[in-house]
């Protein structure tokens, strides 16, 4: 990036901290150190204290509300705008009283750099722990630590290494490493521009130092396209496809995508306001209109890129949150999941963790409470198109909203889950349809039963192979054509080119659910044997087998089937020789209403089998 381009692109900082840590004062005291205040600033403040008959205080620089004033806190976000000698920056002072912190997380959401504030008297506080939380949940990558109200503490280098050290240790322990720890009395002015006459012992960076040693992110306009339709108008014979591009460029021409639709189309022009002639090319922060060359069905809440680096289709993600609800976040419960311009329904699948930020406690839990941080998984029954954060902020956050207000805003991982966009796209054209010349009906009377796919599903060492196998056996010695798929045989032939992540995981049970679902056809029982441990995937070889799918849950908990572990797979995940092992590193979600459940943690191996075979001989012969 050249000189120029830093000038020209501000980065934007967050100033955190707990409340009266002295996040106004500095900001005001930067702007008076670099020459930044606006003429005849600092003379109306002093008058205003004289006015009052107490001290000159920099925050009023910044609490401009009356309310604040009188109150003295913060209570929103203020962004403001100074330079360096290197570059410009915008500063976002957001409040640290815990009942402001929406406002906090609001600010800080777009920030691509922070200053944490602790004051050196009163320490480490409870909010100071939250906050740093927060910061590594909106994913700021760029994090400076200052103790402030060092004059208080009497400059002690002491004071200052207790607290750096153990603050270190927990933002360590969060996955965040603080670019540095500054000691500095803000009042005083002590570290800010210039070193400190009071702390000889200090010798790092100044906290302009600091400011200007922070790494420019790329332009949004170099990453993958992310355009959010807003709407779409009809002027004359045109249709306008409107929305904001959040990163990325697109050009006259271009074909692009839109998910979750995958519709494809090439762009024929591109509509502005207000400007003298179209234009050819937009980039990352404008609001455009598009037409296209073919006219497709598009709607509110899609999002256009192009083919190469398209956003993720899923309807199932994980999500880190903050929450914000004056009632707690449960399981099972149904907010509206707003993202970007989507609105649409969405369940709380399970909370997987609850995390104390004073002790970093990870409790399992069914709620999340006000003002705590939480890691859920969270399902609609559309298909979303999402990002992870690193790859396009815009699309890797979310907001949670219930009675019309806004209860939860965090960041979507896709760790453990697969992108489902392979597994829904139709790529194959001028297909016929060609039909048998031999019945089902036909096929059942020759066999003496009707076919159907027996789903197996449950974690490795449940029991599936087990009763699986020995069902097989029972059901030919009756006169049954039956046939187990299990992974042994499949993964040698049929699906040899797949490997274990979550996406090549998800299309071999696909191919597993149409090979099922053509043997159920014939007139087999097919007893499908497979981990399988993403509801979708079952729910997409249901809809292929139609009514001849069954879904059996062999259950058995994960302690149960560690303490089995026949294959050592839990002993090797466990080691982390094997990676996105189920049930230790990834997900397995369990059916929510199979047609049968076998228990094998308290049945018996011959009971398991002969409840299964009472199941299918009722439902076949």
């Amino acid at each position: 990036m050249t000189m120029q381009s830093m000038h020209a692109q501000p980065l934007k900082i967050v100033i955190v901290g707990h409340v009266d840590h002295g996040k106004s004062t500095l900001i005001g005291r930067l702007f008076h150190d670099t020459g930044s205040l606006p003429d005849g600033k600092m003379e109306a403040i002093q008058k205003m204290c004289e006015r009052r008959g107490m001290p000159f205080e920099w925050a009023f620089l910044m609490d401009s509300i009356q309310a604040e004033r009188d109150q003295g806190i913060t209570i929103d976000t203020t962004q403001i705008r100074f330079k360096t000698g290197r570059r410009s920056y915008v500063i976002i002072d957001a409040p640290g009283h815990i009942e402001f912190l929406k406002n906090m997380v609001t600010g800080a959401a777009s920030s691509e750099a922070a200053l944490l504030l602790i004051d050196a008297d009163e320490g480490i506080q409870e909010q100071s722990r939250r906050h740093g939380y927060l910061l590594s949940l909106l994913g700021i990558p760029q994090v400076a630590v200052l103790v402030n109200k060092m004059d208080l503490a009497g400059y002690d280098a002491s004071r200052f290494g207790e607290i750096a050290e153990q603050y270190r240790g927990y933002l360590e322990s969060i996955g965040v490493s603080a670019s540095g720890f500054i000691p500095i009395s803000a009042r005083e002015g002590d570290n800010i521009a210039e070193h400190s006459k009071h702390m000889p012992w200090y010798q790092g960076p100044t906290v302009l130092q600091i400011l200007d040693g922070f790494e420019q992110p790329p332009p949004l306009e170099d990453r993958p396209l992310r355009l959010l339709v807003q709407d779409v108008y009809k002027f004359d014979h045109r249709r306008i496809i409107a929305g904001r591009i959040e990163a990325g460029r697109i050009e006259v021409g271009d074909e692009v995508l839109f998910s979750p639709s995958n519709k494809t189309a090439r762009i024929k022009s591109i509509e502005a306001w207000s400007v003298p002639e179209r234009p050819t090319v937009a980039a990352a922060g404008q609001s455009v209109g598009v037409t296209l060359e073919t006219q497709i069905f598009v709607e509110r809440g899609e999002v256009m890129s192009h083919a190469i680096d398209p956003p993720i289709e899923t309807n199932v993600f994980k999500g880190r949150l903050f929450w914000l609800g004056q009632r707690p976040l449960t399981k099972g419960a149904t907010y509206t999941l707003k993202h970007g311009t989507l609105e649409c329904p969405v369940t709380v699948e399970r909370v997987e963790r609850v995390v104390d930020t004073g002790v970093l406690d990870r409790s399992d839990a069914t709620a999340i409470e006000r003002h705590a941080v939480g890691e859920v998984v969270l399902r609609t029954r559309r298909l979303l198109a999402l990002d992870e954060p690193h790859v396009s902020p815009a699309t890797g956050r979310f907001v949670l909203v219930q009675d019309h207000a806004p209860v939860a805003g965090g960041q979507i991982s896709m760790k453990g889950y697969p992108d489902q966009r392979d597994l829904v796209t139709v790529r194959a054209t001028n297909i016929t349809a060609v039909g048998h010349a031999v019945t089902r009906e036909a096929r059942a009377g020759r066999n003496g039963h009707k076919g159907g796919v027996f789903w197996f599903t449950g974690l490795s060492g449940a029991g599936k192979s087990t009763i699986a196998l020995a069902a097989e056996a029972e059901l030919f010695t009756r006169g049954f054509q039956v046939y187990v798929l299990d992974g042994d045989n499949i993964r040698t032939g049929l699906n040899a080119n797949l490997g274990f992540s979550p996406e090549d995981r998800a299309e071999n049970i696909r191919r597993v659910g149409e090979v099922a679902a053509l043997f159920a056809d014939a007139g087999f029982v097919v007893i499908s044997s497979f981990i399988s441990p993403y509801r979708a995937d079952r729910e997409r070889a249901r809809t292929a087998a139609k009514d001849d799918f069954h879904e059996i849950y062999i259950k058995a908990s994960l302690a149960v089937c560690e303490e089995r572990d026949p294959k050592g797979l839990y002993r090797k995940a466990r080691a982390g020789e094997i990676r996105d092992f189920t049930g230790i590193q990834s997900p397995y979600e369990e059916p929510n209403a199979p047609e049968l459940v076998i228990d094998t943690a308290e049945l018996s191996a011959d009971d398991a089998v002969a409840r299964f075979l009472a199941y299918i001989q009722a439902r076949l012969a």
